[in-house]
């Protein structure tokens, strides 16, 4: 049966889903798993070319019996030939495996492949589905074959038992993995989650963490996350540390991300998640990507295309990138001087081709797009007429999808259009704009944005519409005196920190009665995330 649907221009690793595991890593996960047991019964359910059973076989680590699974037969013959005493090696896929073996296993270890949904067969995604209903869950289109291995390989375990995984960070905080941290928080008694301010795998920009799991029949859940610098710093780490996470897990939290930080820390967040004392972004404005053209570079063009195709008639004010927005209001003096260096500022918004009538400019810039191909492009193609583009609507406020050193909102006073780099902001009824704006600049905002979102290379940061609106927002009237201040520290280039200084006693100390000391743990909660998000840009 073949299981995996691949594209063309795969290169053969990405062709199978994942990476060979450093020799580093896999010393490091067979120490802390077998620690000094001697009976125990190990399956990997996607071994590659066999590093763990190497390892295995070299240190003449003990066990009672091993078994492995691999689908690529190539691979399957190097695991083959390392011909371990009393080891069982599968060449099949492991989600097939999984369903149909009777064997239960003392340890699960390994690096599942990485591939996502759409390159699976309809027979793959299948049994997938089969996996998920067996604990519960619900697969959908979005999940990732990583997602099923741990789940399978969990139901393969004795009473007692661990995992050890090599997995894609995005493990900590992406939706689509949500319930998988339910069901492990839930499934398990103890958590370790190892994470590295080094790429492991450089080639292929993807930041991977250690996923260490315990089931040892207690009442307890607890969980613990340490990062290290690079895969190297695990031959100093002491397994011992390991053995006893003691941060509490929160089952009602739908990310991981702030189990880096300490507990008091923790308790602080979740104590406000309870109490509900700071409302969200939601409960005051709606959050919408922005406008989705099909083609960025044909409908997004500067001043010099408007005039040199005639197109003022459909040309509409566009803010397209970050770095055009300088500070916290978007003004039409902002605007121009972005027009006027022949940045991006204009949207196409072309009518009916049987609407052009004489616009000779407009119908040769058209074919020009055709010529190009742009009409064939998914989003046009699908389009009634391609050149029209959907939801043109303008927003109070814009917020920029990827941030670098905080994640901004932005009044939006130039009554601009913006593509989906940035998302809308429309604000509900008897709710002041400026007021919800300075009111978001502050520590635990921004925090809560950094728990919210997800890290990307380079330390950016990325938020989606509904990430946005589960920011927890301390609104008050009275902050719109703080956005002429703001505003002005933005343009002049003023430190954040300095702005955090001055909004956080406004906004959090006298319109919300926090303490001082609950402020100071706000900040250095957002310090702690942004900084370690920041520093792995810099390593990549």
């Amino acid at each position: 049966m073949k299981v995996m649907v691949l594209i063309n221009e795969a290169s053969k690793e990405k062709l199978r889903g994942g990476f060979y595991t450093p020799k580093d890593i896999a010393d490091f996960i067979l120490k802390w798993a077998i620690n000094g047991n001697k009976e125990m019964d190990i399956l990997e359910p996607s071994c590659g070319d066999g590093v763990f059973l190497q390892i295995m076989k070299e240190k003449n680590i003990p066990y009672n019996s091993i078994s492995a699974v691999e689908f690529d037969e190539t691979e399957y013959q190097k695991a083959l030939s390392i011909d371990l005493e009393n080891s069982f090696i599968v060449n099949d896929d492991f989600h097939n495996y999984c369903l149909t073996t009777r064997d239960k296993f003392d340890l699960i270890i390994g690096n599942p492949p990485y591939i996502r949904y759409q390159y699976f067969s309809k027979d793959q995604q299948t049994l997938a589905e089969q996996i998920f209903r067996k604990s519960g869950l619900k697969y959908t289109k979005l999940t990732n074959a990583w997602v099923s291995f741990v789940v399978g390989s969990s139901q393969l375990l004795k009473e007692k038992g661990k995992i050890a995984f090599v997995l894609p960070a995005e493990l900590l905080q992406v939706s689509y993995a949500q319930q998988l941290r339910e069901f492990l928080a839930h499934f398990y008694n103890k958590i370790n989650i190892v994470s590295f301010e080094k790429l492991v795998f450089p080639e292929i920009q993807q930041e991977v963490v250690l996923l260490l799991c315990e089931k040892d029949g207690t009442s307890s859940h607890k969980i613990e996350h340490l990062e290290l610098r690079n895969a190297e710093s695990l031959k100093n780490l002491d397994i011992l540390k390991l053995k006893n996470p003691q941060k509490k897990i929160d089952f009602k939290t739908n990310k991981w991300t702030f189990y880096f930080l300490e507990q008091d820390e923790i308790d602080f967040l979740e104590k406000l998640q309870e109490s509900k004392r700071v409302p969200k972004l939601g409960k005051y404005a709606d959050v919408e990507v922005g406008i989705t053209t099909g083609s960025n570079p044909f409908f997004t063009v500067p001043l010099a295309t408007v005039q040199f195709y005639d197109l003022e008639k459909y040309a509409k004010p566009l803010v397209g990138r970050s770095v055009q927005v300088p500070s916290l209001i978007f003004t039409e003096e902002d605007w121009k001087k972005n027009r006027d260096i022949q940045a991006r500022t204009h949207l196409l918004t072309f009518p009916k081709m049987s609407d052009l009538n004489g616009s000779l400019g407009a119908r040769d810039y058209l074919e020009y797009g055709i010529e190009e191909g742009i009409n064939k492009g998914y989003k046009c193609g699908i389009r009634d007429e391609w050149q029209i583009i959907p939801s043109l609507k303008i927003s109070d406020a814009l917020f920029i999808r990827r941030n670098h050193l905080y994640p901004k909102l932005i009044i939006n006073d130039a009554k601009a259009y913006t593509t989906d780099t940035m998302h809308r902001v429309s604000i509900k009824k008897e709710v002041n704009l400026y007021a919800i704006t300075a009111s978001y600049y502050n520590s635990l905002s921004f925090a809560f944005a950094e728990i919210s979102g997800r890290s990307h290379g380079g330390g950016v940061l990325e938020l989606m519409p509904s990430e946005v609106e589960n920011i927890f927002l301390p609104y008050h009237k009275s902050n719109e005196t703080l956005v002429e201040t703001i505003d002005n520290m933005i343009r002049t280039k003023e430190s954040i920190d300095k702005i955090l200084e001055i909004t956080n006693k406004e906004i959090l100390m006298n319109n919300y009665g926090f303490s001082k000391e609950e402020v100071d743990m706000a900040d250095r909660i957002w310090k702690k995330l942004s900084k370690r998000r920041l520093n792995r840009g810099k390593n990549l």
